[in-house]
């Protein structure tokens, strides 16, 4: 019998099917309300589950945690959950996880972007062990996408003093289709499948994650194929790779959610003349960024919302260089060859682009006479040391986006503190009144009219310079079977692949 055990458990761990990725840097926090870089909130989506979700073209809401969800009127919503969820431990889900949550996230314990999407909320209120009942003070235009938020586990962090040091952070406990299995820093973290998760234990055994830096290392592992699915940057796409790349590999382009600034610290005195900002901005070639960086797999990025969705401002175009003009501001500022414009960029080395990005805008704004000096750091470093606390000239940074943007998080004065996404310190009161009246808009039409003006007053502002939205470019080993592409991507029905 022991032996036929021991023969069973080697076949199944001989024959595991694992998904190879990478990410360029080790996650912070594997919390899904405490995960504000790319790498924690990646690894976090395959361990935790929101009460709801965006479908597989990223532009309708569907059930996830919850079962059902209606709205009784314009301030009350009520979630009916699922029955058949368990935690990775065992545990069954109900009401008390979701009601934790939301008062975890609205308490003094912790510091998160996040919580600011629960400020309309009046109560949450368990009506049974499988039923929630939210009212807000006021009708709330983002009230379902709040709830995509990942639920935590009430039986496990009730008497968490410390939620921002707690040992949960990594060592996750989720309701997700993967739970942790490992965790290395600086070398991988591997997940393995649930197989109790509520829509079906996923195919795939597990998920490695293997932690590069180097951008280069990482393409260079995707071309011997220790990498099922990876990133491919524009120049290695038209430079680096060989027809029998292409026999391994497919690949899937599409524009991404997402894009590059260049933001400034408007705390600091030299960033508040608007004349040296316009100067800046009427500086920088867009499309020469793009040309040399990205070989037409980029567009240029002319404000704050994305092309395609509601917010986005047709009206607005993309700046076009004009160094005499800028050289005019710089000069009306008080600035000259004798007293030229100085500041500093500090970016990541995580991207493999922004670092060369960084060196264009230094050689481009060297013709109107600035002078700039780079850092380059690497990424926990650079959000601990300079990002979150506010301690920078410039930051070359990138947002991804949802479809429907929440104005307030980036642009709102009462964002500019320490952990919010107001990095700049941008403060507007006539911004700050517009935000404040779109947030009780459910009229998709006029709420649309209203980011429409937004968007109009921040590139006017130029808090940011919008640079670029990057095409996402991703090759998937063939090996991968049901991969269905949509609008949203690839990701939306991952459980279902095989390898």
């Amino acid at each position: 019998m022991k032996k036929t055990f021991l023969l069973l458990f080697l076949s199944s761990w001989l024959f595991a099917s694992t998904l190879h990725l990478a990410t360029s840097t080790n996650p912070s926090r594997l919390n899904p309300i405490l995960a504000t870089d790319s790498s924690s909130a990646e690894i976090a989506g395959y361990i935790f589950n929101g009460l709801v979700k965006y479908d597989k073209d990223a532009n309708k809401i569907i059930s996830d945690l919850a079962e059902k969800f209606y709205f009784v009127d314009d301030k009350t919503l009520v979630f009916e959950l699922r029955k058949n969820v368990k935690w990775h431990d065992g545990a069954a889900f109900s009401a008390k996880d979701v009601l934790f949550t939301y008062q975890t996230l609205i308490s003094d314990k912790i510091s998160s972007p996040y919580s600011s999407g629960f400020r309309f909320v009046k109560s949450v209120k368990i009506l049974n062990p499988y039923k929630i009942q939210v009212n807000y003070k006021e009708p709330y235009f983002k009230a379902l996408e709040t709830w995509m938020m990942g639920i935590l586990p009430e039986h496990i962090l009730k008497d968490e003093q410390n939620m921002m040091s707690s040992k949960f952070n990594t060592k996750p406990i989720g309701t997700g289709p993967y739970k942790l299995e490992q965790l290395e820093h600086s070398k991988n973290i591997i997940l393995a499948a649930f197989d109790e998760y509520f829509e079906g234990r996923p195919r795939i055994d597990k998920i490695s994650f293997h932690i590069i830096a180097d951008a280069t290392t990482r393409f260079l592992m995707l071309k011997s194929s220790q990498l099922d699915i990876g990133s491919v940057e524009p120049m290695a796409y038209e430079r680096q790779l060989k027809e029998e790349f292409f026999e391994k590999f497919k690949i899937y382009e599409k524009i991404s959610l997402a894009y590059t600034y260049l933001g400034f610290n408007l705390r600091l005195e030299k960033f508040k003349d608007a004349r040296v900002r316009k100067a800046l901005s009427l500086a920088i070639d867009r499309q020469e960024i793009i040309d040399i960086l990205f070989f037409n797999h980029a567009s240029a990025c002319s404000g704050p919302f994305l092309p395609g969705s509601a917010a986005f401002n047709e009206s607005v175009k993309v700046p076009t260089q004009d160094i005499q003009e800028a050289l005019r501001l710089l000069k009306e500022a008080g600035y000259d060859e004798e007293n030229p414009f100085s500041f500093e960029i500090v970016t990541s080395n995580s991207s493999s682009i922004r670092p060369y990005a960084a060196q264009i805008l230094q050689h481009q704004l060297k013709r109107a006479g600035v002078v700039v000096t780079l850092r380059v750091m690497e990424w926990q470093a650079f959000l601990n040391m300079v990002v979150f606390p506010h301690k920078f000239d410039a930051v070359l940074l990138g947002w991804s986006l949802s479809p429907t943007p929440d104005p307030y998080v980036f642009w709102h004065s009462d964002s500019d503190k320490k952990g919010s996404f107001n990095l700049v310190g941008y403060n507007n009161p006539k911004m700050d009144k517009l935000i404040e009246e779109s947030q009780s808009i459910i009229d998709r039409e006029l709420l649309a009219k209203k980011w429409q003006k937004m968007f109009k007053m921040i590139t006017d502002d130029n808090p940011y310079l919008f640079l670029y939205i990057p095409n996402s470019i991703t090759a998937v080993d063939k090996d991968i079977k049901n991969i269905k592409p949509a609008l949203g991507g690839i990701w939306h029905n991952y459980i279902t692949w095989e390898k």
